[in-house]
């Protein structure tokens, strides 16, 4: 099951280059969705693993990560009326370029580290590694709240990967974890978008610069 598995990391992978190199916050969504729904599946794709804790794993990340996450970030860019990320912290081929570049030294250092053999032969530590350093770019170099929340979002999907290395031992507890996490951050983000927009009509985050006591 290593090859269809490396399949779908390779897919996620892209999909984080896709979201590095897009203006369109729609896209950037429709990317996130996309890898959501993909790393959903790969737990029913490990070798060793199954029983109703693994599919309700699964379950419930295609759900959360594929839909409803992705349901209110669209209906939140509806509600402020922004399709685009117009003036990035980071231009977009710069970040494509990190992206690029962070995929490939991932993927390297993955082969000096001393991994098991069921997981030497995977691209799970390549993906997590890529898809958190993903998060991180679009965090630090997106101006737009939803922009910034996708990254979180990404930098999660990085993180569930690196639990998958875990799930035979933990499958609820590991993801129980992560998904509280995620949760927390949707709604503390929630609320500073809201209060964004109530207080400059505005989703860009570098107004917050202009806050005086």
């Amino acid at each position: 099951m290593s090859e269809p598995l490396n399949l779908l990391i390779g897919l996620a992978m892209g999909l984080n280059l896709l979201a590095l190199g897009s203006s369109r916050l729609l896209a950037v969504i429709r990317a996130m969705s996309v890898q959501g729904m993909v790393l959903g599946v790969m737990p029913l794709m490990i070798v060793g693993l199954s029983g109703w804790n693994v599919l309700f794993v699964a379950v419930m990340t295609v759900v959360i990560k594929g839909f409803f996450i992705p349901g209110l970030l669209r209906r939140a860019m509806r509600a402020a009326r922004i399709t685009r990320e117009v003036e990035p912290i980071i231009d977009f081929v710069p970040s494509l370029l990190l992206g690029a570049g962070g995929t490939v030294a991932a993927v390297a250092l993955a082969r000096v580290l001393p991994l098991l053999p069921e997981h030497a032969g995977t691209l799970l530590v390549p993906g997590a590694l890529a898809s958190v350093l993903t998060g991180f770019v679009l965090l630090i170099g997106r101006a737009k709240a939803i922009s910034q929340v996708c990254g979180y979002l990404i930098l999660e999907n990085g993180i569930y990967l690196f639990g998958l290395l875990l799930l035979e031992a933990t499958p609820v507890l590991v993801e129980f974890g992560v998904l509280l996490d995620l949760t927390v951050g949707i709604f503390v983000t929630g609320i500073i978008m809201d209060r964004i927009q109530r207080a400059f009509d505005s989703l860009d985050t570098r107004k917050l610069t202009v806050l005086r006591e």
